[in-house]
């Protein structure tokens, strides 16, 4: 699976690294991923997902089924 949030759908970034003298080399910004578990309270399940500081924002104020049902609308889960 590729380094993204399964809720938010974001991925890294690539921008420069920038010396004193002001030369510029290539570089990534990664995104602050996390293993998570959730309970479902519907299916009194945990569920497992690996999701950015934004994504659990995210499930914390939508709740986790309407943030769920958004990212399979969306394509970032299966």
């Amino acid at each position: 699976m590729a380094r993204a949030c399964q809720i938010t759908g974001k991925t890294a970034m690539v921008g420069n690294n920038v010396s004193h003298s002001k030369r510029r080399t290539k570089r990534t910004f990664d995104v602050n991923l996390t293993d998570k578990r959730f309970f479902d309270e519907e299916t009194k399940k945990w569920i497992t997902l690996k999701v950015s500081t934004s994504g659990i924002r995210t499930i914390s104020k939508k709740g986790l089924n309407v943030a769920l049902k958004e990212a399979k609308e969306k394509g970032y889960i299966k």
